[in-house]
Formats: C-alpha cells, sequence, structure tokens
C-alpha cells in the first residue's frame, strides 16, 4: 500500500513523556492535521505531560496513560486488570493508523495491541519495539535534531510538504491563573519579566546558582526586567540558592505552579533562561526566546528548535556524556562549570532588542 497516498480517518499518535519530547513531536501533529483534515487524532500521552495538550485544538482526545502505576504488571492483579482494559480501550477505537514515536518496547506494543493494519515506528527503535511496526521509518544522521527524526514520518504519509511548524494551546484560564502568580511575585499586568528555571531532573543539567545569578542581575539592572524563578517541587533548593546569591529581588513561584501554570508564564514572558529541560522546549513551541546552558548532551540532537534561541556550552573530549547523576561524573562537571555568566549575558544580548532603560543609557 502507497501510504502517502492512503486516507486515514482514526489516528493515533504515541508520544507519552517526557515534556521536551512531547513538544518535539508538535510539528508531526501539525502535518497529520494538514494531511487529514478530517481525520480524528488521538494522543496516547503520560499523565504528567497531560496538561501541556490539553485543549489543543489539533487533537480530537488525549488518552492518558500512568506508566508508574501500570509498572505494577504481573504484579498486582488489580493494575494487570485494569492495564488489559485499556489495551481494549485502545482496540475499541478502531485505529487505522498508529504511529510510535517513543520507540520503546512498552510503545511498540501498544501500537500494535491497538490492532491498527498500518504502525509506523522507528527502524532503530529501542528495546526490540521495531518488530510491532508494519512499516519503519529509515535511519537519518545520528546526530540530527529530535523535531528532524520525528519528522521523517513526513515522506512516508505525503505531507513533507507542510512545513515544521510548533502550536501549542495556552488557555485563558491559564492564563489568568498566570497573572495571579506574577502579582505575587511582584510583576504587574504587561511588565515585562525574565523567567529563570534553574532546576532539572539530572543533576548534571544544572548549571551554578551564583552564575544564574549573575545573569539575573544583568537582566534586572540593564535590561529592566523583572526576575521570575520558577520549577518542581523537586527544583526549590535550586531555585532558593539562585534567589540567594542574586543581589537583586526575584518572585520564586517554585512549586507553586501547575505544568499549565508554566506554560502561561513562559507564553508572558520576555526571555527564558533554562538548561536543557522541558521548560526550554515549551518556549520554543510558544515562540519564545530563550538562552540556555547545554553540557551533557548534544545541543545538535536535544538543543532549543529555534533562530530564536542561544546556547552556550563548554565543549571538552568527554560531551555529549549523558549522564545524569554528578557522581557519575569523573571531570568535576566541568562541561556545565566551565561556561561563564558573560558568556550567557552576551546570548542574552543578543536575543533582546528592547532598548535600555534611560537611567541605565546615561551611564
Amino acid at each position: 500500500m502507497d501510504l502517502a497516498k492512503h486516507e486515514f480517518d482514526r489516528i493515533l499518535i504515541i508520544k507519552p513523556s517526557s515534556l521536551g519530547d512531547v513538544a518535539h513531536a508538535l510539528p508531526v501533529l501539525n502535518g497529520l492535521r494538514h494531511r487529514y483534515p478530517h481525520a480524528r487524532i488521538s494522543w496516547l500521552i503520560a499523565t504528567g505531560c497531560r496538561e501541556l495538550l490539553e485543549g489543543h485544538p489539533q487533537i480530537d482526545e488525549l488518552i492518558p496513560f500512568d506508566r508508574k502505576r501500570y509498572g505494577q504488571i504481573g504484579r498486582s492483579i488489580r493494575v494487570t486488570g485494569e492495564f488489559m482494559e485499556f489495551v481494549a480501550g485502545l482496540r475499541e477505537r478502531r485505529f487505522d493508523l498508529v504511529i510510535d514515536l517513543q520507540g520503546l518496547f512498552r510503545s511498540g506494543f501498544l501500537a500494535w495491541a491497538s490492532g491498527a493494519p498500518t504502525r509506523i515506528g522507528f527502524a532503530r527503535a529501542r528495546e526490540f519495539a521495531w518488530m510491532f511496526y508494519s512499516d519503519r521509518i529509515s535511519p537519518g544522521d545520528p546526530d540530527e535534531h529530535a523535531v528532524v527524526r520525528y519528522y521523517r514520518v513526513a515522506p512516508m504519509l505525503g505531507f513533507e510538504d507542510v512545513p515544521i511548524e510548533f502550536r501549542l494551546h495556552v488557555p485563558p484560564e491559564a492564563r489568568a491563573n498566570a497573572g495571579s502568580l506574577l502579582a505575587d511575585a511582584g510583576v504587574g499586568p504587561g511588565e515585562p519579566f525574565a523567567l529563570v528555571t534553574p532546576g532539572a531532573r539530572w543533576e548534571t543539567k544544572v548549571w551554578p546558582a551564583r552564575k544564574i545569578a549573575a545573569v539575573c542581575e544583568h537582566l534586572y539592572r540593564v535590561r529592566g526586567l523583572k526576575i521570575v524563578l520558577a520549577g518542581g517541587p523537586g527544583e526549590m533548593p535550586d531555585c532558593r540558592a539562585v534567589a540567594a546569591a542574586a543581589d537583586v529581588p526575584s518572585g520564586n513561584l517554585c512549586g507553586r505552579t501547575s505544568l499549565r501554570d508554566l506554560i502561561a508564564l513562559i507564553d508572558a514572558s520576555s526571555i527564558l533562561i533554562s538548561n536543557e529541560s522541558g521548560p526550554m522546549h515549551v518556549a520554543v513551541a510558544l515562540g519564545r526566546p530563550v538562552a540556555g546552558v547545554v553540557g551533557p548532551t548534544n545541543p545538535r540532537r536535544n538543543g532549543p528548535f529555534s533562530a530564536n534561541s542561544r546556547i552556550v556550552r563548554h565543549p571538552l573530549p568527554c560531551s555529549p556524556c549523558y549522564l545524569k547523576k554528578l557522581s557519575q561524573c569523573r571531570h568535576g562537571h566541568a562541561c556545565m562549570r566551565g561556561v561563564e555568566a558573560t558568556e550567557v549575558i552576551e546570548a542574552v544580548e543578543a536575543l533582546l532588542e528592547r532598548p535600555l532603560r534611560a537611567a541605565e543609557a546615561g551611564r
């Protein structure tokens, strides 16, 4: 069957996590919606990432997948039964096309278990997931960006002429709640601010607090931007360390925002200062400027996919290493510690085009 000419009516995208990876897959959704304007498109999403896609106008249905709970399959009779019901629910939807962009055994199995006759995934998917696919995406450059890698499905389905485009929905209620949070952080309506997300799930992705603080001081004193810190509950120590090190006021919203709130905060910000983590890629999807620091990962594969961004890194022979814990690093975290605040400030200046405040311009 020539997939590029075939018309599909019920489509499932499998890309449950993580936050940044889901954002990277948004252009595929956009391409599918252009190619199949009348199809019903569903997205299987991890419960923790669901708020990123809720209300998206190009998605007809979100199918939440509780990976942590289903991890008890085989150890809990109840959970095993729930998983079987979940799979039965997929089959009842009678998908005729499933695209697995996760590429792991679990996602490949779900693609096969859905009963869809056309199941597309990567030829080099890990954990033997490729066995579950009817059609396979040919491998490209191993260093190509994740967005480009996912979009390799486009020629197979006939939408390669649709430009790579990110679309992300910010609900009005999220904007309103973000306004209330910003007021608590000392930012008035319409007042420009820099959003700073210093934490990360990987210890090795965290840039030293004193250097982040120096960038915050520049943004506040030279660019006239209020400083707002944000992150999940586990990142509160990172945010507190930056707030303590910075010699300028900041509003700390760390641990106070839902994912939906964070999306709205990013959308309202003048610039995001981040490491290679989920917020960076959400900012790209929203078209916001991003200045970031990358160490243990490869920016060609995992950096922001946007011309409205600047990445600073300290290249070393051992980088990228993809190590997650500092205890695994034998080089004293040199890839991140070697990046200076002045380098990130230069990146910020390349992105911001607002004129200096009058008081600062006269110095």
